[in-house]
């Protein structure tokens, strides 16, 4: 097989891959537009309406084990199992500091998986690279110190103030640490997860009244942002095997 061959059954194989991956999110998909239909925010809380809500996440969570297998029961499938639980929790307004230490976990396994091999780049010491850590951090602490006057007017204040600070540093390292694996769909998924957040923050802690769409936004881009982190693992999971193959082909 000479290399036009080669080339040739590796965008077929690439091109199979991409459909096969597309008819597997088609739970993710029809979960999510079932929730929109349903709009579960305006319903009353039930388990019912926690499981409608979780569904999309958790069908992102079996395509990543299916990919992935166990092992990403540590990483990014376990994140997203966890992000589950969060999503079951705030459907409960008393169970919203539940649904941030169940987010926080899920962030803290997207961490780890980012830091492992299979995420790792040869080109880390780039300006560009450092400069977008420092308006990321900023941007992190900016929006904490935004929301700070709100927090110590919440009910618990001795709760919510070091509890959002936590989470968010937690966030902003998640992020920090998707910008550093250098593949877009995580870094994007990553921000958009931070834009999630923070509106989801406005509204909880009453920094605006009235956000026109507001839970429309918080949801579009938390599904968004889980998304692109599954796909983007996903992705890395494609390329460390191609790449293993064409070593494997070269020797």
């Amino acid at each position: 097989m000479d290399i036009l061959d080669t080339d040739a059954y590796d965008k077929r194989q690439r091109r199979n891959t991409s459909c096969m991956l597309f008819l597997f999110l088609l739970p993710f998909f029809a979960s999510v537009a079932l929730y929109f239909y349903l709009w579960i925010p305006d319903s009353a809380p039930s388990i019912l309406a926690s499981g409608v809500k979780a569904a999309p996440v958790l069908s992102l969570a079996f395509v990543v084990l299916k990919y992935n297998g166990g092992r990403s029961l540590l990483g990014v499938a376990g994140g997203l199992v966890m992000s589950a639980g969060g999503d079951a929790c705030l459907i409960w307004p008393n169970l919203f500091l539940m649904g941030m230490i169940f987010f926080a976990l899920a962030h803290m396994l997207y961490s780890l998986t980012f830091l492992t091999s299979r995420y790792f780049s040869h080109s880390l010491s780039s300006c560009g690279l450092y400069f977008f850590y420092l308006l990321l951090w900023a941007a992190g602490g900016g929006i904490y110190f935004y929301l700070l006057p709100f927090l110590k007017k919440s009910p618990e204040p001795e709760v919510f103030v070091p509890a959002v600070g936590g989470y968010a540093l937690l966030i902003v390292l998640m992020t920090s640490l998707a910008a550093r694996t250098r593949r877009p769909l995580v870094l994007l998924g990553g921000l958009v997860f931070m834009v999630s957040d923070f509106t989801l923050a406005l509204q909880q802690f009453k920094v605006v009244e009235h956000l026109e769409h507001g839970k429309h936004l918080v949801m579009t881009t938390y599904y968004l942002a889980q998304l692109l982190i599954a796909v983007g693992d996903i992705k890395a999971t494609m390329a460390e095997q191609a790449e293993e193959l064409h070593k494997w082909k070269r020797s």
